[in-house]
């Protein structure tokens, strides 16, 4: 049996478990999921992502100062992006990106949540509200309500798990590559005739082999994926998103998350544990243009973390939680080459509670302009049901091709 029928089996007995109520879930079916072939991915980054170590103000008086040794002023291979910003040196292909005018930073940014629990602060992020634990679904579950054309399983998330962000009454798709080595080809060969005398099992069966083969991967375990893997699994997840949003009726919208920037103790400027996971996500996205294609024309990527990181290192060479971070919009039908937002400072009189970024910019503007500028999702929805109570966070204009 060849290395491909070996996956396709595998993938089909993860499937059949979770028919008979397993932990395993590779089911996925697309009926004419459709707003102009655009497509929209949003990138989560579990942990509080340091935004001042990301795209470093290098141009503020006040940045070397209070970095110490964090300062990447005078890294090698520092990226400029003009005279305020640079990016982190580990980013070359987001570096690619700004000079194509497909990057565009959004820094001092934060959700309403001024408080520093990962798990409050990510519930809010996720769930578009005003405070933690409001409601159980998510604002990008509520938006696919919106779209103007929407079949069956509109969105997909990819991971172990489908994210807050993703939950909610609106049917969305889940995939995971497999994490079942070790059975024989002949045990899954029986398995999946057994499952053809059953009616649902088999259906199960259908579309886990559809599944996997729109994914194209090589069927390694993801192992830490989503929590806190590698430069390849983050590629390997990259490439199956990109295989699902280059179908014709694929769909419309895909998320996936990332942890291990929770960066504590030993962040590191140029080198260390921080450039390595920044490298790691460089190299994702990269590979998710490449497997993209003609459809990274009509894509948008939003990279997001549930708050920033304190301006000043901390006594364990690291950064604690803070208020004010960064993301990132590119792709193809992003009018890039830009800093969105007000920068407010480092002085010690311009930080927030004198320790983190101040937030000058409402995340959820930001979010809801690609929903409604790009996914052509009607603004009134997104005003009260998509972010509930957000009238004040107004869209921000030209963010995106015309």
């Amino acid at each position: 049996m060849d290395h491909r029928r070996r996956l396709l089996l595998r993938s089909a007995v993860a499937a059949g478990i979770a028919a008979g109520g397993g932990v395993f879930a590779s089911t996925v079916s697309f009926a004419g999921s459709d707003t102009g072939q655009r497509r929209f991915v949003f990138v989560l980054l579990r942990g509080a992502l340091d935004g001042l170590a990301v795209a470093p103000p290098v141009g503020d008086p006040d940045y070397a100062r209070l970095r110490g040794e964090l300062d990447l002023s005078k890294a090698e291979q520092l990226h400029r992006l003009d005279a305020l910003f640079a990016l982190h040196p580990a980013l070359d292909f987001m570096s690619d990106l700004w000079q194509q005018k497909q990057l565009t930073l959004v820094h001092a940014v934060a959700t309403p949540y001024r408080e520093r629990s990962h798990f409050d602060g990510q519930d809010v992020l996720e769930s578009g509200a005003v405070v933690p634990h409001a409601t159980q679904s998510g604002w990008l579950n509520r938006a696919l309500a919106g779209l103007p054309v929407r079949g069956r399983n509109a969105g997909i998330a990819l991971g172990a798990n489908v994210p807050l962000a993703m939950r909610g009454a609106t049917e969305v798709a889940s995939w995971s590559p497999d994490i079942m080595p070790g059975l024989h080809d002949d045990t899954l060969q029986r398995i999946a005739q057994m499952y053809g005398a059953d009616h649902l099992l088999s259906q199960r069966l259908s579309e886990a082999l559809g599944a996997d083969a729109i994914a194209g991967t090589d069927g390694a375990g993801m192992g830490g994926m989503g929590r806190g893997g590698g430069a390849a699994q983050i590629e390997q997840v990259t490439r199956a998103a990109a295989n699902f949003l280059v179908q014709p009726e694929g769909p419309s919208v895909a998320m996936f998350d990332t942890t291990g920037w929770d960066t504590h103790a030993n962040e590191g400027a140029d080198k260390g544990l921080l450039a390595a996971r920044l490298a790691a996500l460089d190299a994702g996205l990269k590979s998710l243009r490449e497997g993209l294609g003609a459809t990274w024309d009509r894509t948008v990527v939003l990279i997001a973390t549930e708050f920033g990181r304190t301006a000043a290192v901390n006594g364990t060479r690291g950064t604690d939680h803070g208020t004010g971070a960064a993301a990132f919009l590119l792709g193809g039908a992003v009018r890039g080459g830009r800093v969105v937002g007000q920068w407010p400072g480092l002085k010690n009189s311009q930080l927030y509670q004198g320790r983190d970024l101040m937030p000058t910019t409402d995340l959820r503007s930001v979010m809801k302009s690609v929903l409604r500028d790009h996914l052509q999702v009607p603004e009134k929805l997104l005003d009260s049901e998509v972010f509930p109570d957000s009238a004040a966070a107004r869209c921000l204009p030209d963010l995106l091709r015309a």
